[in-house]
C-alpha cells in the first residue's frame, strides 16, 4: 500500500495544493491514509462542523466558518484507528500554528482586531508601529492553532502552518 500512498502524495504535489490539515490527534499522514475508510464518522461527530471531505475524500479541517474546540469528538468517533488513542493524546492536538500575512489591515492603518478578540489563548497581540499602524504578532508558544481567528479575518490574512514551516490548507 505504501506505493499507492507515494503516488497519492506525488500527485497532490503536481496539483500544487498545500498539505491538507487533518483533524486534531490524527496519526501521521501515511498511517492515517492507510486506515481511513472515508466513512464520514469524524465529520458527523464534529460539533463545530469544521471537518469536511478533502482530496480523495479524506477528512480535513476547514476553518472558514468556525474554530476547533479540541473536544476530540472526531477522534472518539473513529473506529478505524486513524487517530491517536486517548492515552497517547497530548495537550498539543497537532503541530500547527497560526501565521499572519501582509494582508492584515492593521498594517495599513485600518482598525480591525477581530482575530485578537476571538483568541481564547491570548496568543494574538498587536504591536504599535510608526505612523499609527499596528503589526499582528502571534505567540507560537501559546497558540493552539484552533483556527478561531481564521474565520473572522475579513481579508484572509491568517492561515495555519506546520511548525516545520509548511502551510496547510484549512
Amino acid at each position: 500500500m505504501s506505493a499507492d500512498l507515494s503516488k497519492r502524495q506525488l500527485f497532490a504535489r503536481f496539483r500544487g495544493g498545500p498539505k491538507q490539515l487533518r483533524p486534531p490527534w490524527s496519526k501521521q499522514e501515511d498511517e492515517f491514509a492507510e486506515h481511513c475508510e472515508q466513512c464520514g464518522d469524524c465529520e458527523r461527530a464534529c460539533p463545530q462542523d469544521i471537518i469536511v471531505h478533502g482530496h480523495a475524500g479524506y477528512p480535513i479541517v476547514d476553518f472558514s466558518n468556525a474554530g476547533c474546540t479540541f473536544c476530540a469528538a472526531c477522534a472518539d468517533a473513529c473506529e478505524y484507528g486513524c487517530f491517536l488513542s486517548l492515552k497517547d493524546r497530548t495537550d498539543a492536538a497537532w503541530s500547527y500554528v497560526a501565521t499572519v500575512s501582509a494582508l492584515c489591515v492593521e498594517t495599513k492603518g485600518v482598525s480591525c482586531r477581530m482575530c485578537e478578540e476571538a483568541c481564547d489563548s491570548r496568543s494574538l497581540r498587536f504591536k504599535p508601529q510608526p505612523g499609527g499602524k499596528y503589526r499582528l504578532v502571534i505567540d507560537i508558544g501559546s497558540c493552539t492553532s484552533c483556527g478561531a481567528c481564521i474565520s473572522l479575518c475579513p481579508v484572509g490574512a491568517i492561515s495555519i502552518r506546520e511548525l516545520g514551516g509548511v502551510e496547510a490548507k484549512s
